[in-house]
């Protein structure tokens, strides 16, 4: 069953700026990686799936209801974290998750408690004074609290140092193994990698590519010929690198990481809005 649905969703901003007929699907308990760099149209989608734009066209529905149209419902259910977190500079981040937590209506604050110890915060600050990455942490702490089943999360490491980036992975892990559906867009390739059965690169505002990590690498390897000084030694070369011998010269394959089959896909291109 497709929680998430996208179909031919097109927003133009003018100038070749946008993203244009996007159509993809992302399956019950299922983890969806969204690729490409900044301006390749990545917060502009999920913008659309919280609601908070109306498409020129086509539309993208979560668990059936209309992202644009029944919006206020999908926001009671889903854990957003936004490209951009923006928080009430006043509050410190301990009123802002208790504001939070009377929005959506928690009950039992256990969650919140064992993410808070899990990313090492103390929220008791007023959050203007907080650096990014502990801003950052607030916003990961109030997307998860409510354990909700949809997860939206707009680069949700950016401002984490590696250890915390590690600690995000392993709850991403642990989310989906109790059989959540995340759509999750970033640049931390090692994060997409450990963490998404299927992936989505985005260019230009249009869908580059869509498949499995592993489907994706097997459509992207080199193969090496490499010559060797006899055939004994080839034969150990060929052994130690899983190669193929033909007397003193091996045929190995080396299929690319996700980060090496994304640059190929952008070659260092342009940035749009």
């Amino acid at each position: 069953m497709n929680i998430i649905e996208i179909e031919n969703l097109t927003h133009d901003y003018g100038n070749n700026k946008g993203i244009f007929d996007i159509s993809m699907s992302v399956k019950e308990s299922e983890i969806f990686g969204f690729l490409g760099p900044n301006g390749a149209g990545k917060t502009t989608t999920i913008r659309h799936l919280m609601g908070f734009i109306k498409p020129n066209s086509g539309k993208c529905c979560i668990n059936g209801f209309d992202c644009f149209h029944e919006r206020c419902k999908i926001q009671e259910f889903v854990g957003y974290i936004p490209g951009e977190i923006n928080f009430f500079d006043d509050m410190t981040g301990i009123d802002y998750l208790n504001f939070m937590e009377k929005y959506r209506k928690i009950k039992n604050g256990s969650l919140k408690k064992s993410l808070l110890e899990m990313f090492d915060l103390d929220p008791k600050g007023k959050i203007k004074k907080m650096s990014i990455g502990m801003k950052q942490k607030v916003g990961i702490v109030s997307a998860f609290m409510h354990d909700p089943q949809v997860l939206i999360l707009d680069e949700p490491t950016s401002g984490l140092d590696p250890i915390m980036q590690k600690r995000f992975i392993e709850l991403i892990q642990r989310e989906k193994s109790k059989g959540k559906t995340i759509f999750i867009s970033s640049h931390i390739f090692e994060e997409v990698e450990k963490t998404c059965d299927r992936i989505s690169i985005i260019k230009d505002g249009k869908l580059a590519a869509t498949d499995s990590t592993e489907e994706l690498r097997n459509r992207h390897v080199k193969k090496y010929t490499v010559t060797l000084e006899n055939e004994k030694t080839a034969e150990d070369f060929a052994r130690d690198f899983s190669g193929i011998q033909k007397g003193n010269t091996v045929e190995v394959t080396a299929r690319q990481s996700l980060e090496e089959i994304f640059l190929q896909y952008y070659g260092g291109g342009k940035n749009d809005k």
